[in-house]
């Protein structure tokens, strides 16, 4: 198969896997409405300067930072670590722990455990194309005016500019 044909195979399979996130989410947000489930995930804030890192999954409209759910007996920060390697490619980084909040997302009732990690470069990302499908370094004034996940407004407004520095 030529390069280019085995390309066009990957952009279809790519395509058809965002498909099925974007309808197993919304199906998934139905009966979490109903159920009102109970949900713990890690999420992490990625600072570059004062910029953060936001990533764009293919199945949500806002952004939000890297992580997800904390699978049965795992602790917050190693699922911080497996979450920021699916989603970026990013070996294991010194983590902060920043907190966590509780609050009901996407019809659950969650319990966000955050991290910061701090750069001083934006490392080559790889990402999936499937699951996230952009990620956007935001500054201070950026993040005012984007679309955000629940969890990082929540974050956002528990962190004074101070914070970050």
């Amino acid at each position: 198969m030529q390069s280019h044909e085995r390309a066009r195979l990957a952009m279809l399979v790519d395509s058809v896997w965002r498909m099925a996130l974007r309808l197993g989410f919304r199906l998934a947000r139905a009966w979490w409405h109903l159920r009102r489930p109970r949900h713990e995930g890690a999420l992490v804030a990625i600072y570059v300067g004062q910029a953060l890192l936001l990533v764009h999954s293919s199945y949500r409209d806002e952004w939000n930072f890297p992580g997800g759910s904390l699978e049965p007996g795992e602790a917050p920060e190693a699922a911080a670590h497996r979450e920021m390697e699916e989603e970026l490619g990013l070996p294991p980084h010194p983590l902060r722990p920043a907190g966590s909040v509780y609050g009901i997302w996407d019809g659950r009732r969650d319990r966000v455990h955050f991290f910061e990690l701090h750069l001083d470069r934006l490392p080559e990302l790889r990402l999936d194309n499937r699951e996230i499908v952009a990620t956007h370094l935001a500054s201070p004034e950026e993040l005012q005016s984007m679309a955000l996940t629940g969890a990082v407004t929540a974050y956002l407004s528990s962190r004074s500019p101070v914070d970050s520095a």
